[in-house]
């Protein structure tokens, strides 16, 4: 009777759509200039005993359920100070009760942590794990902490949380571009005078720099966000009054498109000038 069955479902080449048990996931974060994805599969605790039964102590685990989790890198990053290349890479981890080992292997293709060999490994590095009040019925990662260069990785289950910090690079990529598109070039565009200005702003850089170039924009091309910004500007190399006065355009230009938020912004500006 099995066999006829088997039969019967191979010729009709049908089957059901049920519910997985660990259903897979995909999250991106851009972390300054880079793209990261983490792609896993999401096992419950279903009134079972995770850490130290379900998932062994001292033992490598695939973080999650199914393949593997992969976790992949458009540029190159830190890792709690340790350089990665770009690339995709498998994300094991060791669990311990106070320690665990964080793993990126170079071997993406295994099901699981079965063959897993400690020379695939491109990184391992060890964290604290944190207990959680809260109880996570279902694995979690996510990205948290975000900064305009870093970011930090979180993997919540149980009761139990670990993390580690994702860094990246750039304010050197960010000047080969100033060089490239707005230094070197003969022409060059209000928009890309008024991104070099902002990011010098900013990271506070050369401001008598920032200023020839936001001059330019808003002589090309006056909005009244390339005014504020060069009100900010002025007003950060103590020219109170120049400051004043593009505060006052850039509040005029704001009132006229109607952008509310930016009259109220040029208003507290002036106000803190005076």
């Amino acid at each position: 009777m099995l066999g006829l069955f088997c039969s019967f479902f191979r010729a009709n080449g049908q089957q059901l759509q049920i519910p997985q048990a660990s259903p897979s996931a995909s999250l991106s974060q851009k972390i300054g200039l880079t793209d990261v994805r983490v792609d896993y599969c999401r096992p419950s605790v279903k009134g079972r005993k995770i850490f130290g039964t379900l998932v062994p102590y001292g033992t490598v685990w695939r973080t999650g359920a199914n393949a593997a989790t992969k976790i992949s890198f458009s540029n190159e990053v830190t890792i709690e100070g340790h350089k990665v290349k770009k690339g995709t890479y498998a994300l094991y981890t060791i669990p311990n009760k106070k320690q665990w080992t964080i793993i990126l292997s170079n071997n993406t293709e295994l099901w699981g942590a079965i063959g897993y060999q400690k020379k695939d490994d491109a990184l391992r590095f060890t964290v604290d794990s944190d207990k959680l009040k809260p109880k996570y019925e279902t694995l979690e990662i996510s990205f948290g902490d975000l900064s305009d260069t870093g970011a930090s990785l979180s993997l919540k289950w149980e009761k139990t949380e670990v993390q580690f910090r994702i860094e990246t690079e750039v304010d050197s990529i960010v000047m080969n571009q100033i060089e490239d598109l707005v230094i070197n070039p003969e022409e060059v565009s209000p928009g890309l005078y008024y991104q070099a200005a902002y990011y010098y702003f900013t990271k506070d850089k050369d401001m008598k720099l920032a200023l020839e170039w936001i001059k330019k924009s808003v002589e090309n091309d006056s909005k009244y966000w390339t005014e504020h910004l060069k009100a900010k500007i002025e007003d950060k190399l103590g020219l109170k009054n120049e400051a004043i006065k593009s505060a006052s355009k850039s509040k005029e230009l704001a009132m006229e498109a109607k952008n509310l938020d930016y009259v109220g912004l040029n208003d507290r500006l002036i106000k803190s000038i005076k």
